[in-house]
């Protein structure tokens, strides 16, 4: 991950970044791998570009880039110093924590190409710096090792030896985190390149470091196919499908148990919540429904008192969620609908039944069916249980106690969905049969407000909250919504919330809305739910708007633009809720991709 510019302004930016034991667990190896050529006048010129703690940005090698594209998923940089150019291209290498890098003479020559490599070993989160022992570094024919942990290869290395002090990460700065660190110089590669098409070729991996990958031109060129393939396999119906679909591919792993999904880059891992939401598209809408099946047995495997593990960050496994569970019986009915898997459906069904057993009964954090209305009740102290579950000082900012809108959307949608299972596989239908007409009722009788729209908490402390959020985009959307949308409504609703990335989270004007999410980790909190802008909801507003014979092409148009603007080729966690909407958390977010990808496909 990196920047077209060549500056690090993240802590998370880097040549080789090593996954470990869960999704969320990465290491920074390689941080840098800074271009000196040396010209045939014998100018020495450094392509690389470095910030530093005051403020100097040197060498300055961006100012010197002629061009940068991707092909096939796989970056390309060219550099033009007068008649000579110089192109890089770097590619991970599949199945394995490895990656290429290719430095190629375009025209002019013969130069001299250095390839510095600047190193560290620590957690993605944090920082290392030369008040601690530098890393470990053993020379090998080829280059060397670092730290026992990863190797990097190439021509003509010559070992090095010093820190690079005061590093500065603009980008961390400005989320009120430590900007600076320190890298470790390890030594050089050097290549002489005389003519044009002439490569310099260097490999960086770690596991079995004396197994290296392929040649890195090799590599580059195995990269390129297979993102072919996978854009070919989603059989794309235009340019910006397939854009997604390659995009799609970024979050889809396999870890030791199965495939999973990696919520966002670069500092999420695995949730239940964002990984069933992203489902149908990551999987269904991309033709992957054979790696789909798969990971829904597996998470099937972690219900407990009828609600899906939700695994953390730091791997462990919590059950902390309302939502999670209803997202997961949502994924297994589209997955059934669009794959024609009845025998997932029936193997899956009996356990499907025991979750609606115990909401109607009641399980954890007082997630239990009301017996008045039928509807879904959730609430605990300290607990935010729903999709905003954003925390300051462990204090939930939307708690959300009662019963949300969107929850109880997405249970009488799953009790639906157990009714339509039990229907296919002709096993006789359970409690959802006598649950959901209750449900829909109760549903329809407790949250229409003034004007067409929804309340999106009933039965809190406080009553019945009319304030606008988006969440009730869900009860409309649903393959089944317990209410129909309305095209007037809709646009009532728009007026107030959505901007060119999505609906914000919160209208402009209610009490506590955060227009900007920016800050420290605290502010930036604060104003996650509270007005940032969501992009995966664009795929509700959307399917709302087809239901009600709206094309919603708009909205997805403006998606396009954004393909180019912030996680290059994909669609970003959240934006500000305030013009000009100026992306922010993850550039990478997996639902953002997957419900566009699937909007697209409706």
């Amino acid at each position: 991950m990196g920047t077209v510019s060549g500056l690090r302004t993240r802590r998370y930016h880097g040549l080789l970044i090593v996954a470990g034991d869960t999704p969320a667990s990465r290491r920074l190896g390689l941080a840098a791998l800074d271009p000196v050529v040396t010209l045939p006048s014998g100018a020495v010129v450094r392509l690389g570009v470095h910030e530093w703690s005051d403020g100097a940005v040197a060498p300055a090698g961006h100012r010197l880039l002629a061009g940068f594209t991707l092909i096939d998923g796989v970056p390309r940089w060219r550099w033009r110093l007068g008649d000579v150019v110089v192109e890089r291209e770097i590619a991970a290498v599949p199945g394995r924590p490895a990656i290429a890098i290719v430095h190629r003479l375009v025209a002019g020559g013969p130069v001299r190409l250095t390839l510095e490599a600047l190193c560290t070993w620590r957690d993605v989160h944090g920082e290392r710096t030369a008040e601690g022992p530098p890393p470990a570094v053993a020379a090998t024919a080829d280059g060397c090792v670092v730290e026992g942990a990863y190797r990097i290869s190439g021509p003509g290395f010559t070992p090095g030896g010093e820190w690079f002090r005061g590093v500065r990460h603009r980008a961390e700065d400005e989320r009120g985190l430590n900007p600076a660190e320190d890298l470790w110089y390890a030594g050089s590669f050097h290549a002489d390149l005389g003519r044009p098409g002439e490569i310099a070729e260097v490999s960086a991996w770690a596991g079995g470091l004396d197994d290296p990958p392929p040649a890195a031109g090799r590599s580059v060129t195995a990269a390129r196919l297979r993102n072919r393939e996978v854009v070919a396999a989603a059989a794309p119906a235009d340019e910006t499908q397939a854009t997604l679909a390659l995009a799609a591919d970024a979050f889809v792993v396999r870890t030791g148990t199965g495939p999973d999904v990696v919520a966002g880059y670069p500092w999420f891992g695995s949730w239940s919540r964002d990984t069933m939401i992203a489902y149908e598209g990551l999987f269904l809408s991309t033709n992957r429904a054979a790696e789909g099946r798969e990971l829904l047995r597996a998470y099937a495997g972690t219900l407990s008192e009828g609600m899906l593990a939700n695994t953390a960050d730091t791997g462990a496994v919590e059950y902390n969620t309302v939502d999670g569970t209803l997202w997961f019986l949502h994924a297994i009915g589209r997955h059934v609908a669009v794959a024609g898997d009845d025998d997932l459906a029936a193997e899956l069904l009996p356990l499907l039944r025991d979750v609606v057993t115990h909401h109607l009964s009641g399980t954890r954090y007082g997630i239990r069916a009301d017996p008045a209305d039928g509807l879904l009740r959730a609430g605990a102290p300290g607990a935010a249980l729903t999709w905003m579950d954003a925390r300051v000082d462990g204090v939930p900012v939307t708690a959300r106690a009662g019963k949300p809108v969107e929850v109880n959307a997405l249970w009488i949608n799953g009790l639906a969905t157990v009714m339509e299972l039990s229907a296919r596989t002709g096993i006789p239908p359970g409690p959802a049969e006598r649950a959901c007409p209750q449900a829909r009722e109760g549903f329809g009788r407790r949250y229409p407000a003034p004007g067409g729209l929804l309340h999106d908490v009933v039965g809190g402390a406080e009553g019945a909250d009319p304030v606008l959020r988006p969440n009730q985009l869900l009860a409309w959307s649903l393959p089944h919504a317990p209410a129909r949308p309305d095209r007037a409504v809709l646009d009532r609703l728009g007026a107030v919330l959505l901007t060119p990335l999505g609906p914000r989270s919160l209208a402009p004007g209610e009490r506590g809305y955060s227009g900007r999410h920016r800050g420290t980790p605290a502010e930036r909190d604060t104003a996650y739910h509270t007005g940032t802008v969501w992009p995966w909801l664009t795929g509700p507003w959307v399917t709302a708007l087809r239901r009600v014979g709206a094309s919603g092409e708009d909205l997805l148009a403006d998606a396009e633009a954004h393909l180019s603007e912030h996680g290059l080729g994909s669609i970003s966690e959240t934006a500000d809720g305030d013009p000009p909407h100026r992306a922010t958390g993850c550039p990478f977010q997996a639902w953002s991709v997957a419900e566009h990808l699937r909007a697209r496909r409706l």
